[in-house]
Parts: C-alpha cells; sequence; structure tokens
C-alpha cells in the first residue's frame, strides 16, 4: 500500500526544480512589465488625442507634460505594486518547502 503512495515527481524533471524559484517571478516579472507599457502607452495616447480638450485649460506643452508624467506613473504604479511584491512571494512559494502546510499546495507545486 505505501508503494502506491509515492509522490510524482516533477513533469520538467529533477534539473528544474532549482530553477523555478528564479524562472517563475523573472517570467511574471517581464511579462507584466511589457503589458505595464501598452497601458502607460495608452494612457500617453489618450491625452495626445484629447489634446485639444486639455489644451484650452493648460495649453500644449502642458497637455505634453502631463501625457508624459502619467503614463511614467502608470508604468512606476502597477510595476512596483503589482510585480515587485507577486515576484517576491512566488520566489518564496518555490524556495521554502511546504510553506503553507496545505495538501493543495504539495499537490500543484509538484506539477510546477
Amino acid at each position: 500500500m505505501e508503494e502506491k503512495n509515492k509522490q510524482l515527481k516533477s513533469v520538467w524533471g529533477k534539473w528544474w526544480e532549482p530553477i523555478r524559484k528564479w524562472f517563475y517571478p523573472n517570467w511574471l516579472l517581464y511579462e507584466l512589465s511589457i503589458r505595464f507599457y501598452d497601458y502607460s502607452i495608452d494612457v500617453h495616447n489618450y491625452f495626445t488625442d484629447q489634446q485639444d480638450y486639455f489644451a484650452s485649460f493648460i495649453g500644449e506643452f502642458g497637455t505634453q507634460a502631463l501625457a508624459i508624467f502619467c503614463s511614467v506613473a502608470t508604468f512606476v504604479i502597477c510595476t512596483f505594486f503589482l510585480t515587485v511584491f507577486t515576484c517576491f512571494v512566488l520566489y518564496k512559494f518555490f524556495k521554502i518547502e511546504n510553506l503553507t502546510n496545505t495538501r493543495f499546495e504539495e499537490k500543484t507545486k509538484k506539477y510546477f
């Protein structure tokens, strides 16, 4: 009976286990940074498309400065608050064996 209760090995093999604690956080950082860059470009495009409206209040130079400031702020806020902390949590999740002390973690971790 105990022979059948063996844990399955990782799908990717033994060589993957030390790499995964760095791969997943780095992949997440890269992927989300690309998405947040797209968000910041969209924010900049919104302000430049609505330039006639904003220019009546703050002028053309003010509209360009506002577009640049808001797009950079969007990228920095999203990257820092949504990516850095998530990458840290992923790193800790894969570095520490059975971090949450649950069977679900044991079952899912072996597939990743």
